[in-house]
């Protein structure tokens, strides 16, 4: 590492300090001015304390630590001394890594616990193909879970988390009970067939790989059919809100993670990373609203998502900084 990117390195630890005390509450008169004095030592300074800031923003955007606003400081931020010695530096930015890393806590938590409520359930980078007790297959994506809830009258599966393909042991003499998939205030039902169910945000979505699937809300929604049949090929998504609508989109693309590959056509770079996270330890967030909007066309290997990050990063013409459990590509 030459002396120059030794000094940029110093640069972003001193960020990401600073922004890690600012959101630590309110600074003291002499901390605010030492701010005010790092700022304007260097152009790189306020860049760096701006990269910093939108880095942990987009954290707080996943629901734990306080957010730094995004507007110019009015009031400036924790103060650190200039001179420091490089290495009480580094393990002051490790700190600052961790600080910020821990604010997925919730959304981990939930992780953590959510194996309680499920009978089955996979983690980051986890694919599991299911044999349930009637014959049924279920293939669960990572970070997924299921509840089976079977009685006399049905064989029922809660989706309560992520995706997951069906394939359900056929109606007969000897398995009069249908098989049906619930998940957000809705159902699939299966005429006989192979299908794929996905919590997305408020709601939920089918796709039909083979035969037929009824889809139907348990309430009548505020908009919008309340039930619909697809066909081979179809998928729809449905809500409280909008009901079961028609949903376009290629389910061999949308099912691609059973092949062991993620595929994209032209979808945004924030939507990518989303899926990226459900496959790679650690979290990978995005620092720039314009590259996030930015569109990606291309198949990554399960296998060999970090290759995959180099060359993304690459021919988006963006950077990548690696902190502790954290990625941000800016």
């Amino acid at each position: 590492m030459t002396s120059q990117d030794m000094r940029e390195q110093e640069i972003r630890e001193a960020a990401a300090l600073w922004v890690v005390r600012l959101g630590a509450g309110e600074l003291s008169a002499e901390d605010a001015e030492a701010l005010r004095v790092w700022r304007e030592q260097d152009p790189r300074h306020a860049q760096a304390l701006a990269f910093a800031d939108e880095t942990w923003s987009a954290l707080g955007q996943l629901g734990a630590l306080p957010v730094v606003p995004a507007a110019p400081f009015v009031t400036p931020p924790p103060a650190m001394p200039v001179r420091r010695p490089r290495r009480l530096l580094r393990r002051m930015a490790i700190a600052a890594s961790l600080l910020l890393v821990l604010g997925l806590g919730v959304e981990q938590g939930q992780q953590m616990f959510l194996p309680l409520l499920a009978d089955q359930s996979t983690g980051t980078g986890e694919i599991r193909s299911l044999r349930l007790a009637d014959g049924s297959l279920v293939e669960l994506d990572a970070q997924s879970a299921i509840d089976l809830a079977y009685s006399d009258s049905e064989r029922r599966v809660r989706l309560l988390k992520g995706d997951a393909y069906f394939h359900p042991a056929p109606v007969s003499a000897a398995e009069p009970r249908p098989f049906v998939v619930e998940s957000t205030g809705g159902s699939s039902r299966a005429l006989g067939t192979q299908f794929v169910v996905g919590l997305r945000g408020e709601g939920a979505w089918t796709g039909v790989l083979e035969h037929s699937v009824g889809v139907s809300l348990d309430d009548e929604p505020r908009d919008g059919p309340r039930e619909r049949v697809l066909q081979q090929g179809q998928s729809a998504r449905y809500d409280a809100e909008h009901g079961v609508q028609p949903l376009q989109i290629d389910l061999q693309r949308a099912t691609a993670w059973r092949r062991g590959t993620l595929v994209f056509e032209a979808v945004p770079l924030a939507q990518v990373v989303e899926q990226i996270n459900r496959y790679r330890p650690g979290r990978l967030v995005i620092a720039d609203a314009d590259l996030a909007q930015r569109e990606v066309n291309g198949m990554f290997r399960l296998d060999s998502l970090e290759r995959a990050l180099d060359t993304l990063s690459t021919e988006l013409g963006a950077k990548r900084l690696d902190l502790l459990g954290l990625t941000v590509i800016y």
